[in-house]
Formats: structure tokens, sequence, C-alpha cells
């Protein structure tokens, strides 16, 4: 556990996370342009979910190099990308089975989704938030499964429509999760809690 610690508090790796999770966010963003292109404004902020979640956690790496907390933004950092890293993952997935092939992009977000499920994670003792943090952060997610689902505005995976209200389902019990899996690590009494930097 000590070992972990030191890795991850380490500068040099929190500084390649910080450039990794920039050019993820950058691509992310790219990657959303042409669905974005044509979303109404007042959505703008909901579409992009990964994007979303990994610049958020830019924001909570640039923070532990500047040996600060910024505890709003961790939240719905670490609730953001399990969330939507699994959900893509799933996604893909899925999209694999229905159309009988994915084209290598698709593996490639498969393999960067399920590592952004786990580095939110993996900081998680890092962080110091209490349930005012994590309130924010649930109604932030929960919020953007309506938007999602209810003024469908879901990321488009067009061989995936026929399941949206599957999708959309699958997508509240996940958001369900993810804020309950950040209660676990990081408010209830006797989690594993570590300083922020040596």
């Amino acid at each position: 556990m000590n070992y972990l610690y030191y890795l991850l508090s380490n500068r040099l790796v929190i500084l390649v996370l910080l450039i990794v999770n920039i050019l993820g966010t950058a691509y992310g963003f790219y990657w959303y342009g042409w669905q974005l292109a044509d979303t109404p404004v007042q959505f703008l902020a909901f579409v992009p979910d990964s994007p979303t979640a990994s610049l958020f956690f830019v924001i909570v790496l640039v923070s532990f190099l500047l040996k600060k907390n910024v505890p709003y933004i961790e939240a719905l950092a670490i609730v953001t990308l399990f969330k939507y890293g699994v959900w893509a993952v799933a996604m893909n997935i899925l999209t694999r089975i229905v159309d009988g092939s994915l084209a290598w992009q698709g593996y490639m977000l498969i393999f960067s989704h399920a590592c952004m499920s786990l580095e939110g994670l993996l900081y998680s003792p890092f962080y110091r938030l209490r349930l005012r943090h994590l309130a924010v952060a649930a109604v932030w997610t929960l919020h953007n499964d309506i938007i999602d689902y209810v003024y469908m505005q879901f990321p488009r995976y067009e061989s995936l429509y026929l399941y949206i209200r599957e999708i959309g389902y699958f997508t509240f019990w996940l958001s369900i999760a993810s804020i309950g899996i950040t209660y676990y690590l990081t408010i209830r009494k006797g989690r594993l809690k570590w300083s922020l930097l040596p």
C-alpha cells in the first residue's frame, strides 16, 4: 500500500496523467464535435460526457500539483469518471454484439475508458469530500441522465438506438452505483485516507 501511495503521489506520475488527460479531453471534445454542432445551446454542457469527466480530473490533478484540494470538482471527477468510463466500455461492447464488428477506434475507446474509470478511484484516498460535495455531484449526474434520456441528448451510437430505453435504465442505475462507490471510498468512516503530497 505504501508503494501505491508513493507512486500515485509522485509529481512525475501526476504530470504524466495530467498530459494524458488533457490530450484525451481534447480528443473527446473533437469526437463529439459533429453532435455538438447540432445540439441546442442549453444542452451543450451535458452532451460531451466523457471529456467533461476527464476535464474535471484535469482540474483535480492541477490542484494536486499545487498541493490543494478542490472537493466539489473531486466529487464530480470521481463520480463521472467511473460512470462514463464504464458506460463507454459497455456501449462499445454492445455495439460489437449488435453490429458483429467494431472499428479499431472502438477498441481504443474500450481501453481508454476502462483506464478512465479506474484513475478516479485510485486517487480517492487523496480526496477531501463531505456529503455536500457528493450531493452536488449526484444532482449533476442524475440531471445529466434526464437531459440524455428525456430530452434525447445522449451520446449517439446509431446502431444502439433501438435499445435506448434499456440503455437509459442501465445508465440510471450506473449513476446510482457511481454515487454509492464514491461515498464508500471517500466519505464513510474508516476509509483509507492519505495526505495530499509528500
